[in-house]
């Protein structure tokens, strides 16, 4: 099995450099994975849809600030209008302008508000528990296809050996045959062994090229780039998680899969929906302020300035048999000055109004639509825990099949060890006996076959093994390493 060892390394760097992939560096699978965490797309889309959960949160807070927003308009109206500023008849061209602004500040809508928020949070913790989930399947599936190329490359050293080892053969029978100590049918015999073990050698270095395509398709690397990925040193070794029961595991792996944490996330947000739904048959109490002023050309000429009043003695009407005026002591507008012009800042200033306003809303009857609402909602709900014991219920199942698989990989691959050590053993004796002209080639040629089936299900097995075992190791929350 050393020389084995010796020459898998070998036939790799051979092949690599053959197939112009050598180069300095060598990706581990750490690196793969943090390669693909960046360019792949599903975790690229996961990432997006955190970002717009994220802008939902913080706005959903901000709903409960007052809004305020503002208006401005200017007009020009010529023959008979109406003066905005004293609401009489003019007829002349006039321009007028108005500025208004409003504020409305929601004081209680049944706990929309607040529910709103804590839906938007939990909305927000979901989708991040999908985007680590999305990441966990993308660095499964990367371990898979990494594992799937060193199991390609020890089939395809294996397959090489084999070769090398009948082509040893062949030239030793073929200097017997030129001695005449051997017939001419052993030489062709093994020429046709020699084909049989190279067209395994072409076939498998199909199945090695073909498993480093996929891996670079997963890492969205060009097919023509150089790649090669560190080969690490893989030892098999009793695992702790046979010694769990698949119930154990999946107690773990349920609270450690963000799965499971996104899908009950989900139902308390579809629980907070439904309560939102129920808001709107509260009441609705809100408070609204705003302004106004505005600006007429037609008051934009001379004017008096007044301050306070003064007393004046006014006429207001006569004596019919005497004629005598009857007078009235009333109170006049102060003059204190005179204005050529009310330009626009002067009349906005003076023309200014304010106004405050509470507003109730009582819902009385809205065709029934919040009551299908309340009903949709809570149909939600239903579904969302529906999903959740789905997801559960396919996490088990998971790890339960998982389980059964890595218990039988272990049998299968230590019975596997049992085959090859016992057919090496009988190769060698029947490679002697056929040097010795004791036995003929159709026996070495079965010898050699069985021992190339049996070393390629014990590398078969092997790797089997060891996903199995990474399979129930992720879903134990352990990092994905080799």
């Amino acid at each position: 099995m050393k020389n084995l060892t010796n020459l898998i390394l070998s036939s790799l760097l051979c092949l690599s450099v053959g197939n112009g992939w050598a180069q300095d560096y060598q990706y581990s699978l750490e690196e793969c994975i943090k390669i693909a965490y960046e360019k792949n797309l599903t975790i690229q889309r996961s990432q997006l849809d955190l970002r717009v959960s994220e802008v939902t949160k913080n706005q959903s807070k901000l709903e409960r600030l007052p809004d305020f927003n503002m208006g401005a308009n200017y007009g020009i109206n010529w023959g008979r209008t109406i003066d905005p500023t004293t609401n009489n008849f003019v007829t002349e061209q006039l321009n007028s302008s108005n500025i208004n602004g409003r504020s409305n500040l929601t004081v209680f809508n049944g706990m929309q508000i607040h529910n709103s928020i804590k839906q938007a949070n939990i909305n927000y913790a979901a989708s991040q528990a999908e985007l680590e989930k999305a990441k966990n399947d993308v660095g499964l599936n990367v371990a898979t296809l990494y594992l799937n190329v060193i199991f390609n490359q020890e089939l395809l050293a294996n397959a090489q050996y084999q070769l090398n080892s009948t082509n040893q053969q062949l030239d030793r029978t073929k200097k017997l045959v030129d001695a005449g100590a051997l017939p001419v049918t052993n030489l062709l015999d093994l020429q046709a062994q020699s084909a049989s073990n190279e067209v395994n050698v072409i076939n498998s270095e199909n199945s090695y090229n073909l498993a480093v395509l996929n891996l670079k398709q997963a890492l969205l690397i060009p097919a023509g780039d150089r790649f090669e990925i560190e080969i690490p040193e893989l030892v098999l070794k009793p695992d702790e998680t046979a010694l769990m029961t698949p119930g154990e595991i999946y107690k773990t792996a349920e609270a450690t899969m963000p799965e499971i944490r996104s899908a009950q996330l989900r139902i308390e947000e579809a629980d907070l929906n439904y309560k939102i739904s129920k808001g709107a048959y509260s009441p609705t109490f809100t408070v609204s302020a705003g302004f106004n002023t505005n600006y007429s050309s037609f008051a934009d000429r001379e004017r008096e300035i007044y301050d306070g009043t003064v007393p004046a003695t006014v006429p207001i009407g006569y004596v019919p048999s005497s004629g005598e005026t009857v007078v009235s002591d009333v109170s006049l507008p102060n003059v204190v000055d005179t204005q050529s012009s009310f330009p626009l800042g002067e009349q906005f200033q003076e023309n200014i109004s304010k106004n405050i306003a509470f507003n109730l809303s009582i819902p009385v009857f809205n065709k029934l639509r919040t009551r299908a609402e309340v009903q949709r909602s809570m149909l939600s709900k239903y579904r969302a825990e529906v999903s959740s014991q789905e997801v559960r219920n396919q996490l088990r199942q998971n790890i339960e099949t998982s389980y059964n698989d890595m218990i039988a990989a272990a049998k299968t691959h230590t019975a596997n060890q049992r085959q090859v050590e016992a057919l090496e053993e009988a190769f060698r004796v029947t490679e002697n006996q056929f040097n010795l002209g004791a036995v003929n080639f159709v026996d070495y040629q079965v010898a050699t076959n069985n021992l190339y089936m049996a070393r390629s299900d014990l590398v078969r097995a092997k790797f089997d093994f060891i996903f199995k075992q990474k399979v129930l190791d992720f879903y134990l929350g352990k990092p994905i390493t080799f």
